[in-house]
């Protein structure tokens, strides 16, 4: 359907990936997968349309309508709900104002036998043809439809969209994607800054309603479940996997055992030939013998190993003294801000050394009750930490809280201790911070650096209760991996937030529900719950 020639981007003399090549079908669920920095984006941006390549071009059917989701979204603050989700039939609107535009002058224009006036007369019949080949569509009850079942209500379409929340913004973004109804999708991240019972949703739809998709993201439960092939950027080029992406994991490590056996076969080659080389250099009868071989080494082309795997590194959180039998008790308490009930009689006691996690929508009050957990926000009722509770917070906002006159290096080895302080620069690594990356100031990074940055600090403090706000949204799969066995080996207490179940899983045995104003405790895992839940959670949207 959609296809790649040897696309290639370079800046500043280097070289992002080059003689890339691959065809997206009409029934494709790729996964595009790769370290951060080895060009997903790009890549996905210059299929989109919205980003040129250095070299090479992407071959796309006239007629074919490609819907993208970008990274960080782009709805403006100046318009409403509704008008935002109407933008996905500006192409129509844009197409019929054009037309009642051009009809409006050939109504005053007299210059019957001029070109320009034939120009107009042409356009009009183009546009007119087009127009009225449309199926006839009520477009503000689709817009409507489409906005009630991702949960939006009535009093909502008028409001502007700068009122919501980065997760209800997603939502819009993806009822224009719906509503388009495109023969390929381009998510970028798409499951970042959206609730569990949304990113069900979206699984649902991906599965059953879209044609083509094409997808990043390091939600490894979201990419498992929708994807049936995998393309790998790494190194400057690409794998094409006709895999889900657990089977592609194995068929990875296959490939890289491989790399590992033909480059020590290689080197070996190289290190015999090398010898002769220095052994007979200058003796006559040889020379031409020497010579071949120099140049064949010359211009052999080394054979190269994907990125090490540092999957072994262990990170454990030090120890801290014990704290009381229940280090969280929430009695009775409620909190609104004017009219706004956000939750009422909310209760919970949470047990030295349990590990639960608050879910519910965007907006139900998963947040709100942390801070008050925390004392930052007055309520009615009483929240109380327990004796001898040591609290660690990672926030949404954490990179924020940095220190900015620090580097890297300096920002971690301030709360190393012990034999940890041996290993900073190996947990950096971990982290994706290598090499002289580790000097850099931290005001000099980007807001996911600082957010995999001040999880490696938060790994590295004694603390005996870890609160935790959706810490995951910009760690790769990998750092993920280390900070989900860091928690299982927590010996202390854990609240968590998060929409990435598969970060959940094995974590919580406990699941407070964040619904409709109120707090409700389930006394089952994270898999349990949305199994019981998915029912209620995927109301079929027919569009």
């Amino acid at each position: 359907m959609i296809s790649v020639d040897n696309l290639a981007v370079e800046f500043s003399g280097h070289t992002l990936f080059s003689d890339v090549s691959f065809t997206i079908n009409a029934d494709d669920k790729i996964a595009l997968m790769g370290k951060n920095g080895a060009g997903k984006s790009t890549m996905m941006k210059i299929i989109a349309g919205v980003q040129n390549a250095t070299r090479g071009n992407v071959r796309t059917p006239k007629d074919a309508v490609i819907a993208y989701l970008p990274q960080h979204l782009l709805t403006e603050d100046d318009v409403t709900v509704f008008e935002e989700a109407s933008k996905a039939f500006s192409h129509v609107f844009n197409m019929r104002d054009e037309m009642e535009g051009l009809n409006k002058q050939l109504e005053t224009r007299t210059d019957y036998e001029s070109d320009e006036y034939m120009k107009i007369i042409e356009r009009v019949s183009d546009l007119g043809e087009s127009y009225y080949a449309l199926e006839d569509v009520n477009y503000d009850a689709e817009v409507e439809k489409a906005l009630k079942g991702l949960g939006f209500k009535q009093a909502d379409f008028k409001r502007p969209t700068s009122e919501f929340s980065g997760g209800w913004r997603m939502r819009i973004e993806l009822v224009k994607i719906l509503l388009q109804k495109p023969d390929l999708i381009l998510l970028d991240e798409p499951t970042n800054h959206i609730d569990i019972e949304s990113v069900v949703w979206l699984e649902d739809f991906l599965l059953n309603k879209a044609k083509a998709v094409v997808v990043i993201s390091h939600d490894r439960a979201f990419i498992d479940n929708i994807t049936n092939r995998t393309i790998e950027v790494t190194m400057g080029r690409i794998y094409d996997y006709k895999a889900k992406y657990t089977h592609y994991l194995q068929l990875r490590e296959d490939r890289r055992a491989h790399q590992i056996k033909a480059y020590q076969e290689q080197q070996k080659f190289i290190a015999d030939n090398q010898t002769f080389i220095d052994r007979f250099k200058g003796t006559y009868s040889k020379t031409n013998q020497v010579t071949s071989r120099e140049r064949m080494l010359e211009k052999l082309e080394i054979i190269q190993i994907d990125d090490v795997d540092t999957s072994a590194l262990k990170l454990r959180f030090p120890p801290t003294q014990r704290s009381g039998d229940y280090p969280v008790t929430v009695k009775d308490v409620s909190k609104s801000y004017g009219d706004h009930a956000v939750f009422k009689d909310a209760n919970m006691s949470i047990a030295r050394g349990e590990k639960v996690c608050f879910v519910g929508r965007n907006g139900e009050g998963k947040s709100t009750m942390i801070k008050a957990i925390l004392g930052e926000i007055d309520v009615e009722g009483t929240c109380s930490l327990g004796h001898n509770v040591k609290v660690g917070y990672f926030a949404q906002n954490q990179a924020a809280l940095l220190d900015e006159s620090l580097t890297i290096f300096q920002t971690v080895d301030e709360v190393a201790k012990g034999d940890v302080r041996t290993q900073v620069k190996n947990i950096l690594g971990r982290f994706m911070f290598r090499g002289d990356e580790i000097d850099k100031k931290v005001s000099v990074l980007s807001g996911g650096e600082k957010t995999r940055l001040a999880m490696v600090k938060l790994l590295l403090e004694p603390v005996n209760l870890l609160i935790l706000d959706e810490p995951t949204n910009h760690l790769d799969l990998k750092s993920k991996d280390v900070l989900k066995e860091a928690l299982q080996n927590f010996d202390g207490t854990l609240i968590l937030v998060s929409h990435d179940r598969d970060f959940l899983q094995g974590l919580s045995k406990k699941v407070f529900e964040f619904k409709e104003k109120r707090v409700i405790e389930h006394f089952e895992t994270i898999d349990d719950f949305l199994v019981r839940n998915r029912v209620e959670s995927l109301k079929a949207i027919d569009l």
